[in-house]
């Protein structure tokens, strides 16, 4: 079920965009939740397709805002059915919300111990490896910040060493 709600406090709040990475860090999240006797926030923002256009282009073949949000709802969806594939008393919450991802992200961390995000493999010395939402984040979260990297396992029976998730807190 998916449910638009601010997270409650002291949860974990992780962004889901779908990716396997995020999907690792919605499984790492799930694991520290139960060490912690909190739950997990899975996030997904997402925005109308339109809104994204520029006023002049062309609005043919583009999806309407109900398309958008049922493609959104279902990649959520899929995030949150892989976690509980894999730990079926997950304490998971799915919370789709409209608007741009960091903004999105930010306001549901609010009150969270920490927000956590996938990293994707970027080899760009300048952003430290993380794209335009997690540096967002990083710069303007009112919690810890956890990067989790892609292409690595995140899953309970495999669980990340120390010099494989970075933490970020700003004060």
């Amino acid at each position: 079920m998916i449910r638009v709600q601010d997270a409650t406090p002291y949860s974990l709040v992780v962004g889901v965009d779908g990716s396997e990475a995020s999907i690792d860090a919605l499984c790492w999240a799930a694991a520290e939740a139960r060490l912690l006797n909190t739950q997990v926030i899975a996030v997904h923002a997402w925005q109308p397709s339109e809104a994204l256009r520029a006023p002049y282009a062309s609005m043919s073949g583009v999806p309407t805002p109900q398309e958008d949000r049922d493609h959104a709802a279902s990649i959520l969806k899929n995030a949150v059915s892989q976690l509980l594939d894999a730990d079926p008393r997950a304490p998971v919450i799915s919370v789709l919300d409209e608007g741009a991802p960091a903004a999105v992200l930010l306001r549901h961390a609010r009150e969270a111990l920490l927000l956590a995000l996938g990293r994707g493999q970027r080899n760009d010395a300048r952003t430290s490896g993380l794209g335009p939402v997690a540096r967002e984040c990083v710069r303007h979260a009112p919690c810890p910040v956890v990067t989790v990297p892609a292409a690595q396992s995140a899953r309970p029976d495999r669980p990340f060493t120390a010099d494989q998730v970075k933490a970020v807190a700003f004060s």
